[in-house]
This record gives structure tokens, C-alpha cells and sequence, in this order.
């Protein structure tokens, strides 16, 4: 393999096994969460908080590989090319999100920004074993705000599925209320006022296409029934 297939998608070979070993650190360290390892520097890439091939069958170690190791990776390089002299220095991704939204002059950083922000949310949405029904406060707010379970995730999985094109589908909250939203490309619901992200599922192509080839609702079915990490999900709640 070249050096310039090496490099393709932002990591080579060698930046890609540095990646998947600080992961494999994680997980062999009792009590580490997702976002401790790289404290000192907030645009960093936090590794996965699961092995690469943890979420098996439902989505794929190669799926991570590509996903984690290239998109997410490719988007955290940029951002750290882009952020100099933009007086956004030691900020972190979520603060230079809300700070770039709607600006035109630095749309660019916002939109690698946001998908940092974004996929290091989705990748803490998910855990192996998870998915099924929650319970506590969240089910109480789903079961207030519409009516069931059952009605709550059909919303959730038709608007994720119905997304036209890349984005993400997401439960938020609002006023105290649940409500489910999809947003488009980089886009995310932290750039909104009182809108709390609870859960997001990825509906990029990129995130299930190995998997699922063109069956979005698939992979949104079993992302719901075999994966959704509910702990996670309720800890986001005001």
C-alpha cells in the first residue's frame, strides 16, 4: 500500500493503530470514562468507550474502523487546522459549535466542529447489550410527553429513517418536554436555546452503508432494540 493510500481519509496506518490502542488502554482502565483521557486538550479525540468489534452483530468492527477511525478522525484534524487564530484556542468542540453556528465566514469550522460533537455524542448513545425499554425518570418523561413507548420510538425511528439525505436523528429536551427532531448534515440541537441532546442515532450512509447497504430502517431498528445505552440517555437530563 502507498503512502498516499496510507493517508486517505485523514489517518494512515500507523495514526489508526495509535487510535484503536489508546481505545484498547480505555477499556483495560476500571473506571475510566469516555472523555477523561484526553482532559488536557479539548479537541483531542476521545477513544471509543467500547472495544471496535463490541458492537457486533449490529454494527461492525470494519464499520468502526472506517467510521471512528476515519470520518470522525478526518473531521477532529481539520478542526484543529482551522482553529488557530480564530480566538477560539483552548475552547472546546461543543463551545466552538455554538460559537461558529450561523456564521458564514466560518462555516467550515463550524461543520467539522459539529460533526465532532456529534459523533462523540452518538458513539456514548450506544453500549453492547443495550437498546430495549428504559425505565426511572426517562420513562416517565417519554410516557408525559408522548403517550408510550411505543409511540416514542416510532417517532424517533420515522424521523430518522425519513431524514432525506445525511444528518442525525435525535431525542431532545425542551421545557420539560421530550420531543424527537432530525437535523441535517452537521447540524445539531446544541446550537439551540433550552434544547437539551439526550440521544442521537447517525444517518449518515457512512454509518451503517457496510452493514445495511440501503436499508436505513434496519440499522435504526436494531440501533433501538439492541444498543441505545439508556444510562447514558437519562444522565443528560436537566
Amino acid at each position: 500500500m502507498s503512502a498516499a493510500e496510507e493517508t486517505k481519509g485523514g489517518l494512515n496506518r500507523r495514526e489508526f493503530m495509535a487510535l484503536a490502542g489508546v481505545a484498547g488502554a480505555a477499556l483495560a482502565a476500571p473506571g475510566l470514562f469516555v472523555t477523561d483521557a484526553f482532559a488536557a486538550d479539548p479537541l483531542e479525540m476521545a477513544p471509543l468507550p467500547y472495544a471496535m468489534n463490541a458492537l457486533e452483530p449490529v454494527i461492525s468492527a470494519k464499520t468502526l474502523e472506517f467510521h471512528y477511525g476515519k470520518h470522525h478522525a478526518t473531521y477532529a484534524a481539520n478542526v484543529k487546522k482551522m482553529v488557530p487564530g480564530t480566538g477560539l484556542e483552548g475552547k472546546s468542540m461543543d463551545d466552538i459549535v455554538r460559537a461558529t453556528a450561523g456564521q458564514a465566514d466560518k462555516a467550515g469550522l463550524f461543520n467539522n466542529a459539529a460533526q465532532c460533537s456529534n459523533h462523540a455524542f452518538y458513539w456514548k448513545c450506544m453500549k453492547p447489550g443495550g437498546g430495549g425499554m428504559p425505565s426511572g425518570k426517562l420513562m416517565a418523561a417519554i410516557m408525559s410527553s408522548f403517550g408510550g413507548y411505543d409511540a416514542f420510538r416510532k417517532a424517533f425511528v420515522d424521523g430518522s429513517v425519513g431524514r432525506f439525505g445525511s444528518g442525525w436523528g435525535w431525542l431532545v429536551q425542551e421545557g420539560g418536554k421530550l420531543k424527537v427532531v432530525s437535523t441535517s448534515n452537521a447540524e445539531t440541537p446544541l446550537t439551540q436555546a433550552g434544547v437539551t441532546p439526550l440521544l442521537v442515532v447517525d444517518v449518515w450512509e457512512h454509518a451503517y452503508y457496510l452493514d445495511y447497504q440501503n436499508r436505513r430502517a434496519d440499522y435504526v431498528n436494531a440501533f433501538m432494540d439492541k444498543l441505545v445505552n439508556w444510562d447514558f440517555v437519562a444522565a443528560n437530563m436537566k
